[in-house]
């Protein structure tokens, strides 16, 4: 099936940028595919996407595996869902590429990432699961933990090499914090990561109740949970939400990629770029990553 969007769109960045790092389990990159396995309530499916097309003018093709043999409609329509959301497919690039390459210092890096959309985590629970395990540690620690998490808790497709769906929020929910603190998690955050799975499993945390608030009084509602503090907040809104106008708080990652994307480090310029970016401020935060994986290698 085809998954339609607008050019440009750079597929290899914005799957690179997805997974932070290439040893992310649950979103792969295989140098011409993105790979990721759904748990749906039918059963698990491989959903593999392809660009047949150019960046400029992409033609996405996908296809859909189910480990029980058939992907019926309502499967198709759930993944292709999932799939728009987290590839940012309903974006225009337009204002991105147009803000990114217009700012003077970061318009060689704009254009080798020219096409980058900004990704998104699949559902709520998966965003404070992909968030929660990086409080206060390196990001290679945090994809070690989130790791474990997957191959303990994440149901596996069996033929795909192993790949496994990423866990939902009542297996998390039911898990206990000795499990978890096997996984790598500390005693406070594997209290949270449980604590959030249930309130999420429950219904009592929605993303539509979230996405019902302006920016900051979804901030200050997200504060308001336990283990939850402004850095998670701002990373739960851009990264799970998708709110572009949220550039996380105090995130030192994100501030060391800004040094580089934009070649200074002089806090004053850089808080200055970031307020000419204004609601498109979250951009930067990908375009820092995505400079960072450009020097790394990862982003051809």
């Amino acid at each position: 099936m085809k998954l339609a969007t607008r050019g440009p769109f750079n597929l290899a960045a914005t799957v690179r940028v997805l997974q932070r790092r290439p040893a992310n389990r649950v979103d792969v990159w295989d140098g011409s595919a993105y790979r990721r396995v759904f748990d749906l309530p039918g059963g698990l499916v491989l959903a593999e996407v392809r660009n047949r097309g150019r960046t400029d003018a992409p033609v996405l093709e996908c296809t859909l595996r189910a480990a029980s043999g058939t992907v019926d409609a309502a499967a198709r329509r759930e993944v292709t869902r999932r799939l728009r959301r987290i590839l940012g497919l309903d974006i225009d690039p337009a204002p991105l590429a147009e803000r990114a390459e217009g700012e003077p210092t970061m318009s060689a890096t704009a254009r080798s990432l020219r096409g980058l959309r900004p990704p998104r985590f699949a559902d709520l629970f998966e965003t404070f699961a992909s968030v929660v395990p990086f409080q206060q540690v390196s990001l290679d620690a945090g994809i070690a933990v989130s790791g474990r998490l997957v191959d303990r808790f994440g149901a596996a497709f069996g033929d795909a090499a192993g790949q496994r769906a990423f866990p939902r929020a009542e297996v998390i929910a039911a898990a206990s914090p000795a499990a978890l603190r096997a996984c790598g998690l500390s005693t406070q955050k594997a209290r949270t990561l449980r604590e959030l799975a249930r309130l999420i499993d429950r219904g009592e945390l929605r993303a539509a109740d979230l996405d019902a608030l302006a920016t900051p009084a979804a901030f200050e509602h997200l504060v308001g949970l336990r283990g939850v503090g402004p850095w998670t907040a701002g990373l739960v809104l851009l990264r799970g939400l998708g709110r572009l106008d949220m550039f996380p708080p105090g995130d030192v990652g994100a501030q060391r990629n800004l040094h580089l994307l934009l070649g200074t480090r002089d806090a004053r310029k850089l808080d200055a770029t970031i307020s000419r970016f204004g609601e498109l401020r979250g951009y930067l935060y990908f375009c820092g990553l995505g400079a960072r994986l450009l020097a790394q290698g990862a982003i051809d």
